[in-house]
């Protein structure tokens, strides 16, 4: 029979330093940028129908026919089943961890089930010849899981080095709206691709599109200008207060760069005739840009300690 010490060792031994799981952290959540870009090429290089079985990409056989589209949309299957183990191995990290918090636990354990519940909703949108609004749906979930993850890593990065002091109320106030912003931003954005002239599939099988291009393009812009005018506002108060806050205008200052980059690839692509390509960046851009924020106002409601 195993005395005290040596259950408390072989317990110890199971466990994950918070640096590993940091590292599982960010590694599961890259994954989940490449599988928001994956999916995009699948839609936008018309392969949404390259396998229209599920899990095999035709019955009887799990493996693709030769062909493009299908090869891309087989593709994209191996990627999402890689981003499953990679969430997977993110929530039983997250188990094992010392000093991780019940909730944080708990919240990797729903970054996991979401990035599960995509490969169904897949399937179901394949069943349903691309959907436009099952397809909204995927692209949607897809982002709101980069997010969780983005906060995953917020929070292993608080058990490594500890949290900060609590910001004031109006610097948490101006997160809300900046991520409230962001995510207008993202759903105008999956509404105008959703009108676009990509509706995700090459074959005879016609797709349904969502609205009116141009309107949905007006949106967005609009949703682009609301954002840009509250991150001014609240990059306004980092500079105001960055010797209190240091991270937050280098948080501040990655952002703005990513959305730079962002608006400039919105426009050339729009003033040449979308090449799919480039809406492909567009998309991956956006998807960080989402990520960056979430992770950016988690930040400003659980800070964290200034490193040594």
């Amino acid at each position: 029979m195993e005395s005290a010490p040596q259950v408390l060792a072989r317990r110890r031994a199971r466990e994950l330093s918070p640096v590993a799981f940091r590292r599982i952290a960010i590694a599961a959540t890259g994954m989940l940028l490449l599988i928001v870009a994956t999916g995009a090429t699948v839609r936008l290089t018309g392969s949404g129908l390259g396998c229209q079985h599920w899990p095999g990409c035709q019955p009887g056989d799990p493996f693709p026919e030769k062909g493009y589209h299908s090869d891309v949309e087989f593709s994209n299957r191996v990627v999402a089943f890689l981003t499953v183990m990679a969430t997977l191995v993110l929530a039983v990290g997250a188990v094992r961890t010392r000093g991780l918090s019940r909730n944080v636990k708990v919240l990797a354990g729903v970054v996991f089930a979401g990035t599960l519940a995509q490969a169904p909703l897949g399937a179901i949108t394949v069943y349903y010849h691309l959907d436009p609004y099952l397809v909204l749906s995927h692209l949607i979930v897809s982002l709101a899981v980069l997010g969780l993850g983005a906060i995953v890593v917020v929070e292993a990065t608080r058990v490594v080095r500890g949290g900060g002091a609590a910001l004031p109320t109006i610097a948490r106030a101006g997160g809300g709206l900046l991520v409230a912003a962001v995510g207008f931003l993202v759903v105008t954005g999956t509404l105008a691709t959703a009108a676009g002239p990509y509706p995700g599939s090459n074959g005879g099988t016609p797709v349904a599109r969502v609205g009116s291009f141009q309107p949905a393009v007006a949106l967005h812009v609009r949703a682009v200008a609301a954002f840009g005018i509250i991150f001014l506002i609240v990059a306004g108060w980092a500079w105001q207060n960055r010797a209190r806050y240091p991270w937050l205008i280098r948080g501040c200052a990655g952002l703005l760069v990513i959305l730079a980059a962002q608006m400039t690839i919105g426009e050339v692509q729009y003033r040449t005739q979308l090449p799919w390509w480039l809406i492909l960046i567009h998309v991956t851009v956006a998807a960080l840009l989402f990520g960056w924020t979430s992770a950016l106002v988690y930040r400003l409601w659980r800070p964290l300690a200034r490193a040594a």
